[in-house]
């Protein structure tokens, strides 16, 4: 028999507190007023004193209403009919579907068990040349997008979406401005994407406490996925909006404020969601790609900082393009040798004359003659920006080689490249 409490003793913004007994974190709870039933969601457990996030808000709540506890965390239904829909951040339908109440699995739960974790090993084509050339997305990986407001992220996730050779997608947004969610919505159905993938969105209009349930809800979901043999590749925006409402709600229960008035569980916070990406054995995978915004550009700010630690690398998007210095997979070499002969090197001889062309471009500014090499230097880089960089370049991993190959010959004697003698004899265009 679930208790049934009749007496609120505070209510602080979205939060009613109750006194209760034998209730546990993150259980759900129902409060009954005279106009309806919110949803909500204990968050902080002090004694017999027991706070409550509701969902809906407090406003219409009064000291009189009941509170009846549920006996459960948040929990989402799980089945094949989750592709193509829609869902907001409680797990209920967005695109006027039938809600789904079959076969419900808890959203909360610990990752797997590092023993049992397959070391990565396995690239995930996106025909991005800037992911797939220079910083490989590995199967099961874990990495944020760094970028800042402004900044096409959202574009780059749905062109991840539409391309990433995977099984299917789990897309979650958190507090996406409805722009921004049709922008996704339309985009995936246009595509025919949205067939094999499940979004979950939070609108910066909906209750923050369903924000927060956004990735863990994207997760679950994931993970029973790729223990039935899918290969999932979660991706989420933005971790940010994630991070601000775990500091709204610490700043309503009147914690003691970390960094920047963040709560001081913040890296736990996050880690308990990135350290859910693993490859099963014998069965599928996650793969986590998440867009972490920088707060004025920032990377000492507390997210980033803290998703550093966590994560395997990251990719810096500035300017519409993925920056070459900065951006990191610390998992690339892993897959970059199982690929094909030359990719390493590729990878990092471009990256070396792409060094050596801002260099150039320095001294240009400052007014230095330029010599010879000089000028190479700089029709490559141009070259580079334009037909790798650019974000609207949709080559295969082998296409994107073979361009290297060609942007370089198009600049370059093959002696003045470092590259090994056996590779310029079968990769070097021959026209060139």
């Amino acid at each position: 028999m679930r208790k049934v409490y009749s007496k609120i003793t505070s209510i602080v913004g979205n939060v009613i507190t109750v006194k209760a007994s034998d209730v546990a974190y993150e259980e759900l709870a129902e409060v009954k007023t005279s106009w309806g039933t919110s949803l909500a969601q204990v968050i902080k457990l002090e004694g017999d004193v027991v706070s409550l996030q509701v969902f809906s808000g407090s406003r219409g709540i009064s000291t009189d209403d009941e509170v009846r506890f549920l006996g459960q965390p948040m929990r989402v239904a799980f089945s094949q009919n989750l592709l193509g829909r829609i869902f907001d951040g409680s797990g209920q339908p967005r695109d006027k579907g039938p809600a789904l109440t079959d076969n419900l699995i808890e959203i909360t739960g610990p990752a797997v068990n590092p023993s049992k974790r397959i070391i990565p090993e396995r690239m995930i084509r996106t025909n991005i040349p800037m992911i797939d050339v220079f910083n490989s997305l590995v199967v099961s990986q874990k990495l944020p997008i760094f970028s800042v407001s402004g900044e096409p992220y959202n574009e780059l996730l749905a062109r991840i979406a539409l391309q990433a050779e995977v099984d299917m997608i789990v897309l979650g947004g958190v507090g996406l401005k409805y722009d921004q969610y049709m922008y996704f919505k339309n985009t995936l159905e246009s595509s025919g994407a949205l067939n094999r993938s499940i979004f979950f969105v939070h609108t910066a209009a909906d209750p923050i406490v369903e924000g927060l349930m956004v990735p863990d809800l994207c997760l679950a979901v994931a993970q029973e996925f790729a223990l039935g043999g899918k290969e999932v590749l979660v991706l989420l925006t933005d971790m940010t909006n994630f991070a601000d409402a775990l500091k709204e709600i610490a700043i309503t229960m009147e914690q003691v404020p970390s960094n920047r008035g963040y709560p001081g569980d913040l890296y736990s916070q996050l880690a308990r969601r990135y350290e859910k990406a693993v490859d099963f054995e014998g069965a599928g995978s996650i793969t986590v790609l998440a867009v972490t915004t920088m707060p004025g550009d920032d990377v000492t700010h507390p997210v980033p900082d803290n998703t550093g630690y966590i994560t395997e690398g990251q990719f810096y998007l500035r300017a519409g393009r993925i920056e070459p210095f900065g951006s990191l997979s610390r998992l690339k070499q892993q897959v970059n040798d199982k690929t094909r002969q030359d990719h390493r090197a590729i990878m990092d001889g471009m990256i070396q004359l792409y060094a050596q062309y801002k260099e150039t471009g320095e001294k240009k500014a400052m007014g230095f003659r330029m010599s010879d090499w000089d000028r190479k230097l700089l029709k490559y880089g141009e070259i580079f920006e334009s037909e790798m960089m650019d974000l609207s370049v949709n080559i295969s991993l082998e296409k994107a080689l073979d361009k290297g190959w060609k942007i370089l010959a198009e600049c370059f004697q093959p002696q003045e490249t470092s590259f090994r003698s056996e590779l310029i004899e079968k990769f070097w265009p021959k026209s060139f």
